[in-house]
């Protein structure tokens, strides 16, 4: 594919024709959806006359809101749409290099690469890329057609021989910003920077606390006086400046490790020999493109780089206090920039911040085949159309891209291992293997079991996925988006999984929106209390008193679908729980802190156990098999009468209760009856009939 730079669409500093185009669009655009059923009470001498018809209008302006609702989500995109990552390579990149015009002295300007295309999502926020030292502003490349769909980006590019200094540049992306701010003030502007870029979208946010802004910085250039570009930028000025670059250690601070980015062509799946002639061929053509490179570069020019580089830094690092955006820092550990302790450092000096590290990765991480940039913003949390984060309302669906890394790759082995098996009921109470029984179509709620550290999950996540292209918002702990925990993770940590498949914080508020949009929920009563059980605890449930769920569930007339999940025994076995751990003097202070920094949940409410938040000590054992099994639905359609008697709330409260405590019982008891509960049986099936074939189990 070509992608040099004559063939993308050049815009004025504040692109003017597009964004008024986005603004016509916009104009019509439904709004964000009340909350509120009811703005207004009725006064106490005519309540009694109008009640049937206040509940009349209630029950149209529900209706209403879905109908908008679910329009709305027709516009956007659907589950695990294709969204193209992987599709460029980091020969583009060279390609667009090679188109580069040597003798454009500037200045530098916008442009939209064409590979984005107009967003798919409504009232997309605006992405501005900031590129490195080589200016070129294609090192989004790789990750054009995937942030295409839910960002309107553009990209600034800065002509090889163009010599604006740093507060030039500052000034270009200073007036974009707030041209944009200025025609629409609730709409985010992210910025993304990458090195040299990073310092940039730091120093505009620090200049702009006004501008609703997001940065995303990619290996920012903040230490550049303590790397070794430092100490050798005296010795460069004094060669000769028209020295072409073609030493290896500079042209990685500009181009980047040949060998990482050779491998972004490899494709997955293929046999050794196959990888290495591809990385063999992939490498010879990379290294060809970077000698070209380097005398596409005079020492000149690499000299003003270095100084622009310096400057920038000093100036940015003079500002750091005054930034008021919320910033995704991602950092590779691999790399000359930044050195050990940048990420830590800028961690603590911003006020908003997150860090993602990336150990294994370099410089270029852009550049890099495993990094998917839109997975890592959804994983932290980062993706939002207005001014304030809504987890429900923002939330993107599941890429397929992002499904096959996660179930694919990195979820393949555990899966492997438990072979799950999942039954469902039907309405004539026959039981099936399958989802057969599960609704295809919302509202529907999923109460269950919490088996020991959640490991039921993934393989319910990803089986709705694949047979009722559904996605399971679950209803998680507020540990899974908030807290000072982020240096230690990688790109898709457990942490990150979960708001990416559709996790958001268990509130009352965030249940009420999910039934509104129709939407296929999963709800834990029994909660961490639950999910960190002590010694001899599995398979029992820690439920509230209050039927928290069912008067709301009653409301919008959802379907609940009891479901118990057992072989936590047949996997892991318990060696220290919480009250073991609650008796070592420094570990129960550190457990104690750590609760203390976390938002609780459910600290008023009664008949529940201890939620702690705790890590407990388990061994695996020779892996058993896991086991879904999903009740009869209970349709509440109809069942208006539960929101105003507490009585019959309770009774039905129990009822579910009691239906999943039946499933519980029933697969303990049938399990025995498996003749592949053993992981030597399953190995021996797949060995005579394949590694895709399903295996067999029990008869229901």
């Amino acid at each position: 594919m070509s992608t040099s730079i004559p063939l993308h669409t050049a815009l004025p500093p504040s692109g003017a024709c597009l964004r008024r185009r986005c603004v016509r669009r916009r104009r019509h655009a439904p709004g964000r959806l009340s909350l509120r059923a009811s703005s207004l009470e009725a006064p106490a001498d005519t309540a009694a006359a109008n009640k049937e018809k206040g509940q009349a209008e209630r029950k149209k302006t529900t209706a209403r809101r879905r109908s908008r609702t679910k329009k709305a989500n027709e516009l956007g995109l659907e589950v695990l749409y294709d969204d193209g990552f992987g599709e460029a390579t980091v020969k583009d990149y060279f390609e667009a290099l090679r188109g580069m015009p040597l003798d454009d002295g500037g200045p530098p300007r916008w442009f939209c690469p064409v590979e984005c295309g107009p967003p798919a999502v409504d009232r997309a926020p605006l992405l501005l890329f900031l590129p490195g030292i080589d200016g070129v502003g294609m090192e989004l490349i790789l990750h054009h057609k995937s942030l295409g769909k839910v960002f309107e980006v553009r990209c600034l590019h800065i002509p090889v021989n163009d010599r604006t200094p740093y507060e030039g540049m500052l000034q270009i992306v200073e007036e974009s910003v707030q041209h944009e701010h200025g025609l629409s003030p609730e709409r985010p502007i992210y910025i993304a920077g990458d090195s040299f870029g990073a310092c940039l979208a730091l120093s505009a946010a620090a200049r702009n606390p006004q501008a609703h802004l997001v940065l995303v910085l990619v290996n920012p250039a903040t230490s550049f006086a303590k790397t070794p570009l430092q100490t050798i930028l005296p010795l460069l000025e004094m060669a000769p400046s028209n020295l072409p670059v073609t030493l290896p250690h500079l042209l990685t601070y500009l181009i980047g490790d040949p060998l990482k980015m050779a491998m972004v062509s490899i494709q997955k799946n293929i046999s050794p020999q196959e990888s290495l002639q591809k990385f063999s061929e992939s490498l010879a053509s990379m290294l060809s493109l970077l000698s070209e490179s380097g005398h596409m570069v005079q020492m000149d020019t690499l000299v003003w780089k270095l100084k622009l580089l310096k400057s920038g830094a000093d100036y940015t690092n003079s500002r750091l206090h005054a930034v008021q955006a919320e910033v995704l820092l991602l950092a590779s550990d691999n790399g000359n920039l930044p050195p050990s302790g940048e990420a830590d450092r800028l961690f603590k000096a911003l006020k908003i911040c997150k860090v993602r590290c990336f150990r294994t990765s370099g410089d270029r991480l852009l550049m890099e085949g495993s990094f998917n940039l839109l997975t890592v913003i959804k994983g932290a949390s980062m993706y939002r159309l207005g001014r304030q984060k809504d987890s429900v309302t923002d939330f993107l669906p599941p890429t397929l891209s992002e499904f096959k890394r996660t179930f694919g790759e990195d979820f393949k082995i555990l899966n492997h291992l438990l072979s799950p098996v999942m039954l469902s009921t039907l309405k004539n109470g026959k039981i099936v293997r399958g989802l057969a029984g599960v609704p295809d179509t919302g509202p529907v709620l999923f109460v269950g079991y919490h088996e020991l550290l959640a490991m039921e999950l993934p393989a319910l996540a990803e089986e709705l996925l694949r047979e009722k292209k559904a996605v399971l918002r679950a209803l998680a702990h507020p540990v899974f988006f908030v807290g000072n925990f982020e240096i230690a993770r990688q790109e898709l940590s457990l942490f990150d999984v979960v708001p990416v498949y559709g996790g958001v914080t268990v509130s009352p508020i965030n249940t009420y929106k999910l039934f509104e949009r129709d939407e296929f929920v999963l709800l834990y009563p029994g909660g961490i209390r639950e999910a960190l059980h002590r010694k001899d605890e599995q398979y029992q449930l820690f439920w509230p008193d209050q039927p928290e769920f069912v008067r709301m569930a009653a409301q919008f007339g959802v379907t609940v679908v009891p479901f118990g999940c057992v072989g936590e025994d047949d996997f892991l076995e318990m060696i220290v729980d919480y009250n073991d751990q609650k008796n070592i003097p420094y570990l129960r202070e550190w457990i104690e802190q750590f609760n203390e920094d976390c938002p609780g949940v459910r600290s008023t409410v009664k008949g529940e156990g201890n939620q702690v938040l705790h890590l407990p000590a388990v061994l695996p054992k020779v892996p058993g098999r896991l086991y879904y099994m999903f009740g009869k639905p209970i349709e509440m359609k109809g069942m208006d009468g539960i929101q105003r008697d507490r009585e019959s709330a309770n009774q039905l409260y129990l009822q579910i209760k009691s239906e999943v405590e039946s499933t519980i019982s029933y697969l303990k008891r049938k399990r025995e009856q498996d003749p592949y509960r053993s992981i030597t049986q399953r190995a021996l099936y797949q060995a005579t009939w394949g590694p895709n074939a399903q295996i067999p189990t029990f008869e229901p």
